[in-house]
């Protein structure tokens, strides 16, 4: 049972809130405690995650095809050696560290799902990441997951849900 001005744990019987004071007349409404920011959004997190390193996988693949055919055959269409000759090496190395964070965006994800405890600090580090470097989604997903996981309040209750997927 709880104070319906400001939500305190009400003993039966009791004609004052002990927190705030506010006489009780009547009953004591039984309320369920509204879940905390964490409980409520750490799934569709998980998801995003998930979708968005599944965008990640699709680019860096797109990429890496596409430099090491178009640009491995320019020479052979008769294209200059010079302009072109570094955009298959640093194309290639940017698909292979998009794919690395997509498999890393993939494993935040699954944890978060989890409820491991690891999966809150890798994932606040992709958020940051993606602030700058997928705009606008990986952005608004940053930005979305820094609100979620990074006041000190979403690490207690995280670590609660943690405990609670242990026991």
């Amino acid at each position: 049972m709880f104070c319906d001005g400001c939500g305190a744990a009400m003993q039966p019987g009791q004609a004052f809130c002990s927190k705030c004071g506010k006489q009780i007349v009547g009953p004591v409404s039984l309320v369920q405690p509204r879940p905390g920011r964490v409980q409520e959004h750490v799934r569709l997190l998980g998801l995003f995650w998930l979708a968005l390193s599944a965008f990640n996988t699709i680019a860096s693949i797109i990429l890496y095809v596409l430099a090491n055919t178009l640009f491995a055959h320019m020479r052979e269409l008769g294209a200059p050696e010079g302009p072109t000759s570094f955009l298959r090496p640093l194309l290639s190395v940017i698909a292979m560290v998009v794919l690395v964070k997509a498999a890393l965006g993939f494993i935040a994800g699954w944890g978060l799902l989890q409820h491991e405890p690891w999966a809150r600090v890798i994932t606040l580090v992709l958020a940051f990441i993606s602030l700058f470097t997928n705009i606008p989604f990986g952005t608004a997903l940053g930005i979305y997951t820094m609100w979620v996981l990074l006041p000190a309040r979403s690490e207690e209750e995280y670590e609660t849900l943690v405990r609670a997927r242990a026991a």
